[in-house]
């Protein structure tokens, strides 16, 4: 895949006290519904440029606050392409506009590339990745575990963050994920390395469709990660 994920574009913003959406409350029956909300997001702003409403029949759990990113891909051949990903690392937005602003953003802010265009619609998966709430971590190497968290690398103006799917994508260890992590914040690989950083993690699910608007899938990123890299190792 095409430099996946790694310059997905981060809006954060959060008063205290929200009750946010647990990722692993999620059903797999939620995880379709959010996918088919991204797809319907994207389409609808591709096609007639609107902004979906939240949906009014949408599961109530859904209605709290959340924190997701929508990835889109284009399938080329037998391959995926990134075609862009956007999100929101912090509980702005009812979990249902999270997915939906993330969805059209995603479709048409990223700055690598062009606005989606409706020939595309029928040739791209969507995946949404639904987050916990980030938390400091002291012992990075030992504390991060690859497949079950994204990173936040942060150290004064300079920050970036990198989703539990991208070390399994690249099969990298820990270290590897901490130092793409700094040169994703814009530092030098051993950022993670100085006190003065500060090294937040988070968990995920992530839902993904495995062809256009077909089957929607549960990812197991741990899984993944183990017949991927660790067997071939």
């Amino acid at each position: 895949m095409k430099d996946l994920y790694r310059a997905s574009k981060v809006w954060s913003s959060v008063g205290e006290n929200v009750s946010v959406v647990d990722p692993r409350e999620l059903s797999d029956e939620d995880g379709i519904y959010l996918v088919r909300l991204a797809r319907k997001a994207i389409e609808t702003f591709v096609t007639e440029g609107r902004v979906l409403e939240e949906p009014s029949d949408a599961p109530q759990h859904l209605r709290r606050k959340g924190m997701a990113f929508v990835t889109i891909e284009k399938l080329v051949g037998n391959e995926r392409e990134l075609r862009g990903c956007i999100g929101f690392l912090k509980p702005v937005y009812s979990l249902l506009k999270t997915v939906i602003s993330a969805a059209i953003a995603a479709a048409s802010e990223d700055p690598r590339f062009p606005p989606l265009s409706r020939a595309e619609l029928d040739s791209i998966v969507i995946e949404v990745s639904v987050l916990s709430l980030p938390r400091k971590v002291s012992d990075p190497l030992r504390e991060i575990s690859i497949g079950r968290h994204g990173i936040i690398v942060t150290r004064g103006l300079y920050s970036g963050t990198l989703l539990p799917q991208v070390p399994v994508e690249y099969c990298w260890d820990v270290e590897t994920f901490l130092a793409e992590g700094c040169l994703k914040a814009g530092m030098e690989p051993d950022c993670w390395m100085d006190p003065n950083t500060s090294i937040e993690i988070y968990e995920g699910v992530v839902f993904q469709e495995l062809e256009p608007r077909g089957r929607i899938v549960r990812r197991n990123l741990e899984e993944e990660y183990s017949k991927r890299c660790v067997s071939r190792a």
